[in-house]
């Protein structure tokens, strides 16, 4: 999207966050795009439209769901930690239908503020930390984290406006 779409330039264009570190002021500015885009793009979708599949795709529902308990769990490897059993229990249940777009953005962004403060913490730290992902332990680095954590949330963020602009676009909704 170019900026003259937006009333303001993109996050990472304002000159803010200047006292986080790099990595984590990067992850940071595509959380706050994140958001931004999904309010924009999902918002005014009907509680049908954001439940919707066209051709099978994953319902914006679940990308916006998907997006909060990602950020949590990534952040939990990020801090060095196993998933607890009621972080296993919530990933199972991203794929349940069910939910408001204004509840699931109130999710969203719920669960970026809270993201918003771990990465802070994270920020300060060496990111050539090794961490470990999932229960086969596999090798990664805090800042390979971090970063993922990004590219992870851009891209489902991404998934949920092709949806949106699909079941926007469908009469049948």
């Amino acid at each position: 999207m170019s900026t003259s779409s937006r009333s303001l330039p993109e996050p990472w264009l304002r000159g803010t966050l200047t006292e986080v570190p790099a990595v984590g002021r990067g992850v940071l500015h595509a959380l706050e795009l994140a958001l931004e885009d999904a309010k924009k793009w999902c918002g005014g979708l009907s509680d049908a439209q954001l439940h919707a599949r066209p051709a099978g795709l994953p319902t914006v529902a679940f990308q916006l769901r998907h997006i909060a308990g990602s950020l949590d769990r990534l952040l939990t490897y990020a801090e060095g930690r196993a998933l607890s059993e009621v972080q296993l229990q919530a990933l199972k249940a991203e794929t349940i239908s069910g939910g408001t777009t204004q509840e699931l953005l109130v999710e969203l962004e719920s669960a970026i503020s809270r993201a918003g403060k771990r990465i802070r913490t994270l920020a300060s730290e060496d990111p050539a930390l090794p961490r470990t992902v999932g229960s086969k332990r596999l090798p990664t680095t805090l800042g390979g984290l971090l970063v993922h954590i990004a590219d992870h949330t851009q891209r489902h963020v991404g998934q949920a406006i092709t949806t949106a602009k699909l079941v926007s676009a469908s009469k049948a909704l």
